[in-house]
């Protein structure tokens, strides 16, 4: 992973082989992100992503394997218990050009993945919301 800044935004290069979620997480508390956003483009060939099925309360993830185009990675930087936590979504494209997508919670890069982060001043935490399942923004 090699990283410039410019402003408020870091512009990130993530090389075949590295993780995306780990590496993002790793970038961002190294460096003391605790808000921001994160966009990105580039290429996998094993990604897991994931549902929130609101019924159970639970995700259903699924891994999908094969050359896939990243067209669109995009979440949020914010805290849990004080440490760096990303909230990602992403749209992969197969080799036929359909269309998957979800959270991601893994993908491994086979290409490149291009990233942008755009820090944000301040923090926002996150906590555990029972009714609902998830780690909400505390506002």
């Amino acid at each position: 992973m090699k990283s410039r800044k410019f402003g408020d935004r870091w512009f990130v290069r993530i090389d075949r082989g590295e993780e995306i979620v780990e590496t993002l997480k790793t970038f961002c508390r190294k460096r003391r992100i605790r808000l921001g956003t994160v966009t990105g483009i580039g290429a996998t060939d094993r990604a897991v992503v994931g549902l929130f099925r609101t019924d159970t309360r639970e995700y259903v993830t699924r891994e999908l394997t094969g050359d896939m185009e990243i067209t669109n990675l995009a979440g949020n930087i914010s805290t849990l218990e004080g440490r760096a936590y990303l909230h990602l979504h992403v749209t992969l494209s197969d080799p036929e050009y359909r269309a998957w997508g979800g959270h991601l919670t893994s993908a491994i890069v086979s290409g490149t993945l291009e990233a942008v982060v755009q820090e944000v001043e301040g923090s926002l935490e996150r906590v555990f919301d029972e009714q609902v399942g998830l780690n909400l923004f505390k506002i």
